[in-house]
């Protein structure tokens, strides 16, 4: 068997999710039906660093997958993007050592949140962007997301029901970037992030961009791992998953 390495993008408007589910349309069955076809009818599972939920967009998905016979990784990836859907595309294939994992080497992930702060909802980004009319403390939301960064029980930005225990992870950059008069983009890059973490600190940062809370909230959130102390959890179409990437050489020996 021969392991490749695909980096993905896709606009998650129309999926249930990553991951394969019972009910809704999959990212995952989607690449599976594609790669059945281009194996003659043989069962390919794939692997993705991560799950994204459902509505949630990526522009650096990694997954990968074994393959019976060595294919030409740019004819794979050609023949995986033609026949893939419009709202996925196939960025780059690589073969790899068969001791890459996708999702259990050691990584780093980087997401970005995209705010719309027009007076307006813009048609044209209603997709990828969520509107949020009035940023008032910007400043105050900065030194927010400054708060965030380092190594934390993060329980009070987890979402309800979890079933994860250990809760401890590492956000190495979070920024808040006025990238023009309307809009406003929001990164985190980390080891790794709980289930709707990130959305619910977006939710947070929202908050106390809005005026409605000191930027000192983030810290006591923290401390007293509350979820009730949080903000509302973000909507899933501001957020792409922007890159992930590996500690390790990934190259076949």
């Amino acid at each position: 068997m021969i392991r490749y390495k695909a980096i993905i993008a896709y606009d998650g408007t129309d999926f249930s999710g990553f991951q394969i589910q019972d009910n809704g349309r999959t990212v995952q069955e989607e690449l599976e039906r594609v790669l059945m076809k281009l194996s003659s009818g043989q069962e390919i599972k794939i692997h993705g660093s991560g799950r994204t939920d459902s509505g949630v967009h990526a522009l650096g998905q990694v997954i990968h997958f074994d393959l019976p016979h060595a294919r030409d990784p740019e004819k794979l990836r050609f023949a995986l993007d033609t026949q893939s859907p419009c709202d996925i595309n196939i960025l780059s294939v690589t073969a790899v050592s068969d001791a890459f994992h996708s999702r259990f080497n050691p990584h780093h992930k980087t997401y970005r949140y995209h705010l719309t702060t027009s007076r307006a909802a813009n048609p044209l980004t209603r997709r990828t962007s969520f509107h949020v009319p009035k940023l008032d403390a910007y400043d105050e939301m900065v030194a927010g997301a400054n708060l965030l960064v380092g190594t934390h029980d993060f329980t009070g930005f987890t979402a309800s029901g979890t079933t994860i225990e250990y809760k401890v992870r590492t956000i190495t950059d979070v920024t808040v970037e006025r990238k023009n008069e309307d809009e406003v983009v929001i990164s985190f890059s980390g080891n790794g992030f709980l289930y709707k973490q990130v959305r619910n600190m977006v939710g947070t940062l929202i908050k106390i961009g809005s005026g409605k809370w000191p930027a000192r909230r983030i810290t006591e959130i923290i401390k007293a791992e509350n979820r009730d102390l949080a903000g509302p959890t973000a909507p899933a179409h501001g957020l792409c998953l922007v890159e992930v990437i590996y500690r390790d050489d990934v190259s076949p020996e």
